[in-house]
């Protein structure tokens, strides 16, 4: 086996430990505090002013000296979201506050800002700069601005103090949610069973075996308690894999009202739940105190809300052009939904239930799937095993772009430079190679649903390409690609729904947009830099080749008996791909408008203030009616603890770009050469070097209109709803 190319640089894991890392953080901000401590403001030693050329190599000598702590800070980072235990989690939360102060510190620094204004003021040195340079002092600069660079000294401190109480808050936020998912376990007798798959079943049992060895180590039951229970012991959990399987298949309403209540309140007030210290995982409080703080920073900052701080970087211009799509789409889908609920009712008369609840939804939807197209997730999972539809996958993106994927070995102990370490067993590593056999980078998958991982999939762009020449350093992408898929069980391979294949589309399309860049200034490599509300288009535009027969064939086999999804049942999962799409679309622009309102509101928002909001929002979009109790709000992520705060809109805003990028694909081949090589040249390989308008429009030739989308949703567009909007 040949040594891994040193430019992949990558982590050992096996010395990884929360200690080195904090360490190795400490260390990182300590020398680049010390850099910023040498820099005098606009005027050099010799009070003469600074020149660009010297400005630009003191911008890239910080720019390198930062590289060490986004390597230390990203592998904690990681570790916490996919192997958190407490001394990951102390270590993390610990930093936090230090690098909030340091972020804030930088955004702040004067003399930083002097160097790069210096260079944007020099105009000739400026314009000859390459474009992925030029682009980066701009975003820059902008973030000295959102940063508080011009602040007066005193709002500067209560700003750097917000900062850090937020970094704070939104880590506490998913504390909660993931010891209340956690906690939640439900022991099942027998008639509770009825309905469930075999594959539900395993899921289950292997919940059983998990929550006896966490009751025996808590000392709850001792291990004669533990062998007087049965095996297989089946408990119900909030981990999505058993979540989805008892929604979906449980014959037991009583069961799925049950579990649809302690998934729905997780975190709130009615969450009796709490963490290793009794302390309470209610996020009422926490959630309030966010918006708060957010509303304070929008403030200092000179904005109205916190949303226009938000959009202050997104392809949409204003809260009304954001509200505005999010209505007029609202409106598209709602007589499509108005049929896709009459049908869920219909159906589930059939089953004796005469007031459909939102414990039905999953139940119902999989018997009128399977009524209406002869169609159940249960009976294509097995032409879905995960080893096919990853070689699929990597099939098809040779086709597209050229470039090919093979796996490295990784070996439980390093000592040399020959095999990539994992800090799991289920981790597998693998190389990119391009047509000319270039290695392009290197990506994780780590794919499984586990104790002590956070739920849902996300890409992680760990480590971007990146080189200075000057310095003689080059260094290619990394990431790293999260599921939280079900694992093999009964000696057979992870075998996927067609949702779960879907997501791993998804954060494939992600990865490649991270992983293929020829952009090496590190700030808008790959995902860097590009506007929020456009990094999706990658991801949900990869989606579509799981939705092609020709992709489809590529990415299954029968897991015993190698023959491909039949054709019935192709055509019944393309004939259901717009199944109940009109009540999901619903659902996200309920999502979305609830994120963007709740962020424009002045004063800022108290818990009641939260919850009535979403019932607002709920009142002018759902079309049926959510339980009082369901506290859906504390438990979303994506806007108090991840980046999406007044963004979540940027899903259904990247889905526009996506089916109107597809839509070229249609018109000329999903497999042709060409418009794969201008997809890559023109969106992937250039990152956030340019704004995401203008990589669009160098790919599709115009501006992005929402024509596409309505018709992959199947929607019949309604003349009367203004909907020749474009992106």
């Amino acid at each position: 086996m040949s040594a891994l190319d040193p430019r992949l640089n990558l982590v050992n894991f096996l010395d990884a430990s929360p200690t080195t890392l904090q360490a190795q953080v400490n260390q990182a901000i300590e020398q680049a505090n010390d850099f910023l401590d040498t820099l005098t403001s606009f005027q050099d030693k010799d009070f003469t002013p600074i020149s660009a050329d010297i400005a630009l190599r003191d911008v890239l000598e910080f720019d390198h000296i930062n590289l060490s702590l986004d390597r230390s800070w990203g592998v904690l980072s990681h570790l916490n979201g996919v192997m958190s235990n407490d001394e990951i989690r102390h270590v993390h939360h610990e930093l936090l506050p230090k690098l909030s102060a340091y972020g804030t510190r930088v955004g702040q620094h004067q003399p930083l800002f002097d160097r790069y204004q210096a260079i944007i003021d020099d105009e000739t040195f400026f314009a000859e700069l390459e474009p992925a340079r030029r682009r980066a002092i701009e975003l820059a600069v902008r973030r000295f601005e959102l940063s508080g660079v011009a602040l007066p000294k005193a709002e500067q401190e209560r700003f750097a103090a917000i900062q850090s109480e937020l970094s704070t808050l939104s880590a506490t936020f998913s504390d909660h949610i993931l010891d209340a998912t956690q906690a939640y376990a439900l022991p099942l007798s027998a008639e509770q069973l009825a309905g469930l798959t075999d594959s539900g079943l395993s899921l289950l049992a292997d919940a059983g075996e998990q929550f006896k060895a966490n009751e025996l180590e808590a000392g709850r039951l001792t291990q004669e308690d533990v062998n007087a229970l049965p095996t297989p012991y089946y408990v119900a959990t909030l981990n999505i894999p058993v979540y989805l399987a008892i929604m979906t298949h449980a014959d037991n309403r009583d069961l799925r009202a049950e579990l649809y209540r302690a998934y729905v309140t997780r975190a709130s007030e009615f969450d009796t739940h709490t963490n290793k210290d009794g302390d309470s995982l209610n996020n009422a409080e926490v959630m309030s105190q966010i918006l708060t703080l957010r509303q304070q920073k929008a403030e200092l900052l000179g904005f109205n809300h916190y949303a226009e701080v938000s959009l202050s970087t997104k392809m949409a211009g204003s809260v009304a052009e954001v509200e505005t799509f999010l209505r007029n789409l609202a409106k598209q889908a709602t007589p499509t939904a108005k049929q896709d609920l009459a049908q869920l009712q219909d159906c589930a008369r059939n089953y004796g239930i005469t007031d459909l609840q939102p414990w039905d939804n999953a139940y119902i939807a999989e018997k009128l799937k399977q009524d209406k197209f002869s169609l159940s997730q249960e009976e294509i999972r097995p032409y879905f095993p995960l080893p096919k539809v990853i070689d699929g996958l990597f099939a098809i993106v040779e086709r597209l772009y050229g470039i090919t994927v093979k796996e490295q070995e990784i070996y439980a102990t390093i000592s040399d430079a020959t095999a990539a370490s994992r800090w799991h067993d289920d981790v597998r590593f693998y190389q990119l190679f391009d047509n000319d056999d270039r290695l392009v980078g290197g990506f994780y998958f780590d794919l499984f649903a586990r104790s002590g991982k956070r739920g849902g999939a996300w890409m992680s762009g760990f480590q971007s390409r990146y080189s200075h020449d000057e310095q003689g350093y080059e260094q290619l992408p990394v990431c790293f690609m999260v599921g939280n898929f079900t694992p093999a069980l009964g000696g057979k391979p992870s075998l996927l729904t067609h949702n779960e294949v879907l997501t791993l589309f998804h954060e494939f399309g992600h990865g490649l947009h991270h992983l293929l860049t020829q952009v090496s200034v590190g700030d808008v490599a790959g995902v860097n830099g590009v506007e929020w509300d456009a990094v999706e288009l990658p991801s949900q535009f990869m989606e579509n080749w799981a939705w092609d027969s020709e992709g489809i064939a590529l990415i299954s086999s029968h897991v015993d008996t190698g023959e491909p999804l039949p054709k019935d049942k192709l055509d019944a999962l393309l004939g259901a791909k717009n199944f109940q799409s009109g009540m999901q679309t619903l659902r996200q622009v309920e999502f979305a408008l609830f994120d963007l309102l709740i962020h424009a509101h002045t004063p800022a928002l108290d818990y009641d203030g939260i919850l009535a909001t979403l019932n607002e929002v709920r009142g002018d979009i759902a079309i049926t009616q959510t339980p009082d109790y369901n506290r859906f709000a504390n438990g979303f992520s994506h806007i108090f603890a991840g980046g999406y705060a007044a963004g979540y809109y940027s899903y259904k805003w990247a889905e526009l770009l996506s089916a109107d990028a597809f839509s070229k694909f249609e018109e000329d081949g999903i497999f042709n050469p060409a418009t794969g090589k201008a997809f890559r040249e023109t969106i992937l390989s250039v990152g956030g070097s340019f704004p995401a308008k203008t990589n669009f429009e160098n790919f599709r030739g115009r501006s992005a209109n929402i024509e596409a989308l309505l018709r992959h949703s199947g929607f019949a567009q309604n003349d009367e709803s203004n909907m020749d909007q474009e992106a």
